[in-house]
Order: structure tokens, then C-alpha cells, then sequence
């Protein structure tokens, strides 16, 4: 027989439903096993195993037809969870106790999940690893001497070592995704505006949204219609951005049907190519290969497809990454003396740029999502490497050199941040392993609103490869 943490989120929701474990015994399950493993790995910042009993019994309280109902999560440590820690991953904010929970938190409670602590995040979230450089550095399951990336890194590190069958992150330049597939996961970052309780509408440029971080393409669609929260059984928005073709129904369906065929487009190049030598290594090209493959042989339209019009894309993106920090809570020297060194020059760089700088940044984003769902409306998805490169060895980025150490992160994830820029909706999927048994996945984009496709191409693929069938020796 299984042991619970084998089995996929949905499955134990499924056990849930029938009463053959209760929200407790699984939740102590997976403390259990955060206890003897995560030593090794760091994906926890801080562990809630003293507030369980009045969790289970708010989650009791419930229709057991929530849609969590009973299943363990953690919290992003960039989100509030009153009488919790949020470190946000910095020494300046390291003894800080939240006093009220950020709304998504209470989304996820009235779905009815167990949150059992804080995943681990880099610095106010704005890297691509997470490496603290005055903490224990975020391990990937599959090879403990490679980062699980970032920044939702401990996030990804937690489901790939089974000590959560599922776990939200946030992305604003690739940051579910991007851990996701170094970790050997399905990361989806869903359209701007989906979730109402994370729309990206209210943040810089648009750039960041609240995604799943799970096993399977079904794991990610039943958290992810978890966090859009429906009312009377629609997308209840708060604001008027709409996807245009956003369906209200659940995605959950979707994802375990795998229907359809559709027409698809092979990203040729990246909109970083104008500011960098950009080298796609072979792994990562083996990884595209091997999803073209499937989707060919299962009767799916294949073209190419170069991008256009991102020659001032890099610098609109790095100014973007640069006034995101200005907001870091620190003002006085002393503070800032507590932020690591790349972070203190993004915030200094961040608060010396001109606002006609960041006007002329944000109209210019605009024209290039303009052009690129231009680009992209003939298709129903497009389809680039995950990862240009292996999952990289832990202490690899250079914490001297601001400009380095970002070069760096765009040569490990190129094909990421600009998905943000535009709003779309992305899928990152496990479906190559190298020689030295490290995860490479690839990304599929789609159209606003087109989640359902994704997460039907999603499974179309995971029924072919199997990949979660395939477990990291930690956590056996």
C-alpha cells in the first residue's frame, strides 16, 4: 500500500473525502517528514506545528467539499499569516511577527488548507536562487549540491521531497516556474488578473501573480482553482481586467481529460538575445525535442516562430527589476546595512531612477505586450526550454557584482520574465531527465486566459512521459 505522501495531492484529497485519513493524521504525516528531512534541504524557514490542532479544527468547521479540504500547504515567507513569522527571507525584517493575513492566506483557508509553515525565498523575492547569504541555502532534492532556484525555491523543494504534495508560490520573472522545473515540477504561472486575490494589477508593471508549485498538471489545476476562489461557481473579479478567453468553469477538468489538438509554435531565440550571448546548452534542447516529439506524434500542429520587436526589452526589464526594490523597507543606514549586497544596490539604483525614466519603461512594455500577443494569436501555445541551462551548482551566482550576478540569472532562465511583461498565462513541465538524473523541462505559453489549453496539453504530455513516476532518492 502507498504510503500517503506517495500518492498526488488529489488523491489525498480524494482519501480526505472518504474518511480513510483525517486533515490531522496528514498533516502529521507530512511534519513527520519535514522533521527528519528538510535538515538537509532548508525548503522551511519556520515550522507551524504548534498552531495545528486550531487549524484542523477551523478546517473541520468546513463543507468537506472544499476544494483543499484537509490538504497541508506552506506559505510563501513573502506572505502574511497573522501570528506567524515573515522574514520575506531578509535579515532586516528576521524578527518580524505578522499581525493580519494577506488575502490570499484566507483564501486558502476557506478552501480549507492546513498551512504547516514558511517556505524558504531569497530576499524580498527578487532572485532567481535562494541562497540567503546569512542563512542555510534551499537544496534541490534531486542533487544537493544544486540550488532549487527561486524565488519560490522552497516552495519547490518541499513538493519535489514530498513534505507538501502542493505548494503556492509567486512569480515576477519566472519565479514559480523557473523553480518548478529546476525541482522536476509543474509550475504555472496563470494570466494577470485571474486570481482576484493576486491579479498583478496592483503590482509593478503587472509582473507578479500567485501560481501552483505541484507533482502533477492535475495537482497544480486543483490548487490553482482553489486560489481563484470562485462565488456561485464564476470568477467573482474585484477589478475589470478581464483574459478574454477566460473560461469560469473549474480548470480541474481540464487537467485530467488532456483533450483537444491544437496548434502550437517552437520560440526560436529569446528577447534577451539583443543584450546578452545567450547559449541554450544540450539539455536543455533535449528537453524541447523530446516534448515536440510527443505533440507531433499526437497529431498537434508544429511551427517555428522567431520574436520580434524586443530590442528594448532588456533594459525596460531591468529597470523594472531595479524600481521594484526601491520598496524594500529600509531606510536609515542601519537598515540597509542589513540588506545583502545586491539587494542594497537594487534598492539604491531602484530610488535614483527619474520618473520619466520609469514612464517611458512602462509605455514601452506596453507596446512590446502589444506585439507580442500579436505575434503569438495564431497559436494556442508556444513552446520554449524551461531552463537554458542545468540546475545551477549551489554558490554559483556572484554576490559581488550586481550586473553579473543578473546576467547570470537571465542565462539560467531567459525565456521566463517576458511572460510577465505580457500577462500570459505559462505551464513549465518535467519531461527530460539528463545523464546525471537532473530534471529539464520545457514552458509552454499560452493565450489570455488560455489555462484550460495549457493544462490539457499538460496532461496529454504527462500520460505519455510519467514523469511523476519518477522520485529524488531523498526523499524515498
Amino acid at each position: 500500500m502507498a504510503e500517503l505522501h506517495e500518492l498526488t495531492a488529489l488523491e489525498q484529497w480524494q482519501a480526505l473525502q472518504r474518511d480513510e485519513v483525517s486533515p490531522t493524521e496528514l498533516a502529521r504525516h507530512y511534519l513527520d517528514r519535514i522533521e527528519r528531512l528538510d535538515d538537509a534541504i532548508g525548503a522551511f524557514t519556520s515550522v507551524a506545528a504548534g498552531s495545528l490542532a486550531e487549524r484542523v479544527e477551523a478546517v473541520e468547521a468546513l463543507p468537506r467539499t472544499a476544494p483543499l479540504w484537509g490538504l497541508p500547504i506552506g506559505d510563501k515567507d513573502l506572505v502574511s499569516r497573522a501570528g506567524q513569522p515573515v522574514r520575506f527571507g531578509s535579515r532586516l525584517t528576521a524578527e518580524v511577527v505578522a499581525t493580519t493575513d494577506d488575502e490570499l492566506v484566507g483564501v486558502l483557508d476557506r478552501a480549507g488548507a492546513v498551512s504547516l509553515g514558511k517556505t524558504a525565498t531569497p530576499e524580498f523575492g527578487l532572485y532567481g536562487y535562494t541562497e540567503p547569504l546569512d542563512g542555510v541555502p534551499t537544496r534541490n532534492p534531486w542533487a544537493l549540491d544544486r540550488g532549487a532556484a527561486g524565488s519560490s525555491g522552497g516552495a519547490a523543494a518541499a513538493v519535489a521531497a514530498r513534505l507538501l504534495p502542493f505548494a503556492p508560490g509567486s512569480d515576477g520573472g519566472g519565479s514559480v516556474r523557473i523553480p518548478a522545473a529546476a525541482c522536476g515540477l509543474v509550475g504555472l504561472k496563470p494570466t494577470r488578473g485571474l486570481v482576484p486575490a493576486g491579479s498583478g494589477v496592483d503590482r509593478l508593471a503587472g509582473l507578479v501573480v500567485p501560481g501552483p508549485i505541484a507533482r502533477t498538471v492535475a495537482d497544480a489545476a486543483l490548487l490553482l482553482d482553489a486560489m481563484i476562489e470562485r462565488v456561485h461557481g464564476r470568477i467573482d473579479h474585484h477589478f475589470t481586467l478581464r483574459a478574454p478567453d477566460a473560461d469560469d468553469g473549474p480548470l480541474l477538468g481540464h487537467a485530467v481529460r488532456g483533450e483537444g489538438r491544437f496548434q502550437l509554435a517552437v520560440l526560436d531565440g529569446s528577447p534577451w538575445d539583443s543584450a546578452f550571448e545567450l547559449t541554450v546548452d544540450p539539455e536543455a534542447r533535449a528537453a524541447v525535442d523530446v516534448a515536440t516529439r510527443a505533440f507531433t506524434a499526437m497529431g498537434h500542429g508544429l511551427e517555428e516562430l522567431t520574436l520580434r520587436d524586443a530590442e528594448r526589452y532588456p533594459a525596460d526589464f531591468t529597470t523594472i527589476w531595479q524600481a521594484s526594490a526601491a520598496g524594500v523597507p529600509a531606510s536609515s543606514e542601519a537598515e540597509l546595512a542589513l540588506l545583502e549586497p545586491i539587494t542594497r544596490s537594487l534598492v539604491e539604483r531602484g530610488r535614483a531612477l527619474p520618473a520619466t525614466r520609469l514612464m517611458e519603461t512602462l509605455a514601452s512594455l506596453h507596446r512590446f505586450e502589444r506585439s507580442v500577443l500579436a505575434q503569438f494569436a495564431p497559436f494556442d501555445a508556444i513552446i520554449t526550454p524551461a531552463l537554458a541551462q542545468t540546475p545551477r551548482p549551489i554558490g554559483w551566482y556572484d554576490q559581488g557584482s550586481p550586473e553579473l550576478n543578473f546576467e547570470q540569472q537571465v542565462r539560467y532562465a531567459p525565456h521566463t520574465s517576458f511572460v510577465n511583461a505580457t500577462g500570459l498565462p505559462a505551464i513549465t513541465l518535467p519531461v527530460h531527465e539528463t545523464s546525471e538524473g537532473l530534471p529539464m523541462g520545457v514552458q509552454l505559453i499560452g493565450r489570455p486566459g488560455g489555462e484550460a489549453t495549457l493544462l490539457a496539453l499538460g496532461a496529454q504530455l504527462e500520460r505519455r512521459l510519467r514523469w511523476q513516476d519518477r522520485v529524488p532518492s531523498v526523499a524515498r
